[in-house]
């Protein structure tokens, strides 16, 4: 299967005047992006990309979940797409590339491929998924979850956003409900091109990360039952606080992460106070567990001892205990061949570059159920993300969108 010369770039400026463009959509309040999954920020944003796929000369379709996947055709009607992208939704205070950078920078192939000239055998699908962060509506990878069956489409239909909103109705109400059936598609290949969301490219200064694997996840929701009560005037012995049972818990959760290193992260990123008043002791708290390692029998051993120990740090304090597990996905080996192909990518493009297991996840460990898959990733300053102060370089992010277009477009095999 032949490559692509060693002279075909992208063009780096267009890719980054392009980042630069969809960030003015749902800004932040400090640089970065407040674009959540289904807003009218996303609307606005979807429409932008639709705009940018088209005036490429590709099609749009898009699926029941709305996710939307532009189209440009391949030379052998039979052949399977090549599958590249990642998503445009970002945390309430995210960055300008988290996500966006894979979309974006998969357009930027498509661009360079017909500025070039370049027929190739299979379709390419440029593809922004629904709802990959998980900060409205749990879980993450909800659209690339329900693609590969992991989900009904009815599951995520009836998920809630904090003020009860459901996804399916906000689905609607911002106008990007698709006919396609969900996972009706198949492909011949998917590759997602990410920041790293950690320090480890900067700190051995390495352009490229070759992905070989990404760390599986358990999402574990506790909810605490106490008792509502004046912070003031209720004696310390007579309290049932669900905050303490909480802060407990998750000193608990350090300590079975740090005994189980390396390869294991956990902590909470996500806590809700009810009814949450300065001087109330909450009555009910809820929060989320998040623990990660690449390796599957220390994630369950973990998952199996923190929700062994929780009820009886609450049991002690009087607390009531529930825990529901909302996400999870298994540890992802990505599929060799393609990754030889991103590291020969890397070698024939000068690039320096080493091996990376992805601490986060992506819609490519969903996608990897389905069809060969891998990543591709860039640093980011600090290893820095799921903030508005995450920041890359344009030489970064042309850098890893060069090995992105040279790996799809092998894979999708030039026609002379």
């Amino acid at each position: 299967m032949a490559a692509p010369g060693e002279n075909m770039r992208v063009n780096g400026d267009r890719l980054w005047d392009t980042l630069m463009d969809m960030a003015k959509i749902g800004p932040g309040i400090a640089g970065g992006n407040n674009r959540q999954t289904l807003t009218d920020s996303d609307a606005e944003g979807r429409s932008l990309f639709k705009t940018w796929c088209e005036n490429a000369g590709m099609t749009l379709g898009v699926d029941k979940m709305g996710t939307m996947f532009a189209i440009r055709p391949g030379t052998d009607p039979d052949a399977l797409p090549v599958y590249v992208g990642s998503h445009l939704d970002t945390q309430p205070t995210g960055g300008k590339y988290d996500g966006v950078l894979g979309v974006l920078g998969a357009l930027e192939v498509v661009r360079t491929m017909n500025d070039l000239g370049i027929k190739t055998k299979h379709p390419i699908v440029v593809t922004n998924w629904t709802n990959e962060e998980g900060a409205r509506f749990a879980p993450a990878m909800l659209a690339s979850g329900v693609f590969a069956g992991v989900h009904t489409l009815e599951y995520a239909y009836d998920r809630k956003d904090p003020e009860g909103k459901t996804f399916g109705d906000e689905l609607k109400r911002i106008g990007w409900v698709g006919d396609e059936e969900v996972g009706a598609r198949k492909m011949h290949a998917y590759f997602e091109y990410h920041i790293e969301q950690g320090p480890i490219l900067e700190v051995e200064n390495k352009q490229i990360g070759v992905v070989t694997h990404c760390q599986g996840l358990w999402w574990l929701e506790f909810t605490l039952t106490g008792r509502e009560a004046h912070t003031g005037s209720t004696p310390m012995n007579m309290r049932v606080n669900a905050g303490l049972a909480m802060s407990r818990i998750i000193e608990m959760v350090q300590t079975v992460a740090m005994e189980n290193q390396p390869g294991a992260v956990g902590g909470v990123g996500q806590v809700f106070f009810t009814p949450n008043s300065r001087n109330v002791l909450p009555g009910k708290v809820v929060f989320t567990v998040d623990i990660r390692s690449p390796d599957q029998a220390k994630l369950d051993s973990m998952r199996a001892r923190i929700e062994a120990e929780a009820p009886a740090i609450c049991e002690a304090l009087g607390v009531g205990c529930a825990v529901e597990a909302i996400g999870h996905f298994a540890p992802v080996t990505f599929d060799p061949t393609l990754v030889s192909r991103v590291r020969n990518a890397a070698e024939r493009l000068g690039y320096s570059h080493m091996n990376l297991i992805s601490g986060a996840g992506h819609d490519a460990c969903w996608a990897a159920k389905v069809a060969p898959t891998t990543m591709v990733m860039c640093p980011c300053v600090g290893g820095l993300s799921h903030n508005e102060a995450e920041d890359i370089s344009k030489e970064w992010a042309t850098a890893g969108a060069d090995v992105l277009f040279h790996a799809v477009v092998e894979t999708a095999e030039i026609v002379a």
